[in-house]
């Protein structure tokens, strides 16, 4: 991603920009004039005036500063907001494609998002698996597993794991998946990585 260079958070380099741009012509394209025709009638009537032209040309050099910085900003919001589109995109390309299980879950356990590969791993559609409470897709043994994980998130552990098996898979003998999941405060959402049995094991 870029990294600003001005912005609402630094005034002081944002007007030396301005001005800057201003005095080499360089100033980007008005995106709307800041000048209301209130203030242009009054920059005529002190500029109509020696003893005010000076004063004039002040508040005329303030408002044209004034536009430049405005018309920065807003470009500066653009391509940050671009940056964050194409960034969420990218994540979202990663998430979706990824060669293991995904499932990102709320604290109390429901299933918010889950990617193509947990969905074949499930064995369930993916229309059926996101809102529902992910107690409900493993097998009965591997829910006091699933509840301990949970627990140990919600205690402040960062990350955990636990043995569980899908409910698609409870008769078939098969063994259960290795579930990693890590809590992200910040997203208030835990993200569970689902290995599948390693098939060298139930050799």
């Amino acid at each position: 991603m870029s990294t600003p260079t001005t912005g609402a958070g630094h005034p002081a380099r944002l007007r030396a920009d301005a001005e800057g741009l201003i005095m080499h012509g360089a100033a980007p394209p008005a995106r709307g004039s800041a000048i209301s025709v209130d203030a242009l009638a009054l920059l005529h009537r002190l500029a109509g005036s020696p003893d005010s032209a000076a004063d004039a040309l002040k508040l005329l050099h303030e408002l044209q500063v004034h536009q430049v910085e405005l018309d920065l900003q807003h470009g500066q919001f653009e391509a940050n907001e671009l940056d964050l589109a194409q960034g969420l995109a990218r994540y979202r390309a990663f998430f979706e494609s990824a060669p293991v299980g995904c499932l990102v879950v709320s604290l109390d356990g429901q299933v918010i998002e889950a990617n193509a590969a947990a969905v074949t791993l499930l064995g369930i559609g993916q229309t059926a698996v996101e809102g529902r409470p992910l107690e409900s897709l493993v097998a009965p043994q591997s829910r006091p597993g699933l509840a301990t994980l949970l627990e140990d998130l919600r205690n402040g552990s960062p990350t955990a794991s636990r043995e569980l098996q899908p409910a698609s898979l409870a008769d078939t003998g098969q063994p259960p998946f290795r579930v990693s999941a890590s809590y992200s405060p910040q997203a208030a959402a835990v993200l569970m990585i689902l290995a599948p049995p390693d098939p060298a094991k139930g050799d």
